[in-house]
């Protein structure tokens, strides 16, 4: 079973491939995100840990965009969920009870579909996934060896179904004839109820540690989400856009590498329980607020 300690090691471990980031700021204890709205023209929030647990919404976060909104600022979800559509995306805040506007939600799924060419991909999915926001000719991969050879590309969108037999049948795969890899959800892991959940990006990096080339990762902390974001809301200067996120080497690393001022949520996502600063130390990642939720 994972831990902050396991996950935290594991990210220190691939630093090499994320983003580059600093000067890093000195931290300052905030209460709530009241205490800094006019330190933002735009405020961008993750997902798992921030604004929900799993099926759960985390108390407060729903009127907490809405007081924002209400303060003339703008409101961005950046999500590396990557297991559905945009509709899926949008649909799921409502099931959640978060009042969340189409345009307001930017997923590593969206960016990983606008770099997405037209050769015929076998796709690691959900299996409630249609594919039918991927290119003509996107299949589902399964247990048979002769679908992982047949395609020209993988993208990894879910690790629903996923496992180390699969696995095994992609690396053989793509050791025996390389071909691109897009990981749409960069994540190691994700926050759930119960745990952590391995995510496509845990995968992914496995695979790279084995030395296969050709692996891109969508998501935060990887620009192409940013930088959605940033063309969503022109205008606004980088250092007017606040992300609140709980993770240190995917919420706070990428936006800091955009320039963006970073909020630290503490309280559920993945330093729940724990010294969210004694990680920070050791990172040598530090945002410009911390707070234990918005």
């Amino acid at each position: 079973m994972e831990t902050v300690a396991t996950i935290f090691d594991r990210y220190g471990a691939i630093g090499a491939r994320l983003p580059a980031a600093g000067p890093w700021p000195r931290t300052q204890r905030i209460d709530s995100l009241g205490d800094i709205v006019d330190a933002g023209h735009a405020f961008v929030f993750d997902a798992y840990g921030v604004l929900n647990i799993g099926d759960r919404a985390i108390p407060g976060a729903s009127e907490r965009l809405d007081r924002l909104r209400s303060a003339g600022r703008r409101i961005r979800i950046l999500s590396n969920a990557a297991s559905y559509d945009h509709a899926g995306a949008v649909a799921k805040f409502d099931k959640l009870g978060i009042r969340v506007e189409d345009a307001e939600i930017v997923t590593s799924r969206d960016a990983t579909l606008a770099h997405l060419d037209d050769r015929r991909w076998g796709c690691i999915a959900a299996p409630a996934d249609d594919l039918s926001d991927l290119p003509a000719g996107a299949y589902t991969l399964g247990d048979d060896a002769a679908g992982y050879d047949r395609a020209e590309g993988f993208v990894f969108l879910s690790t629903e179904t996923w496992t180390g037999e699969r696995q095994t049948l992609l690396e053989r795969s793509l050791l025996a004839s390389p071909r691109p890899l897009v990981v749409a959800n960069a994540d190691l892991v994700a926050p759930r109820e119960t745990g952590f959940s391995l995510e496509p990006g845990h995968f992914g990096h496995l695979l790279a540690d084995r030395g296969i080339a050709g692996i891109r990762f969508f998501g935060k902390p990887f620009p192409e989400v940013f930088e959605m974001v940033e063309a969503s809301l022109p205008g606004i200067a980088p250092d007017r856009i606040v992300m609140c996120g709980d993770t240190l080497h995917t919420d706070i690393l990428g936006a800091a590498a955009r320039g963006w001022r970073t909020v630290l949520v503490e309280r559920d996502g993945l330093f729940s329980g724990e010294d969210a600063m004694s990680f920070c130390g050791a990172a040598g990642m530090f945002p410009d607020w911390r707070l234990p939720r918005i």
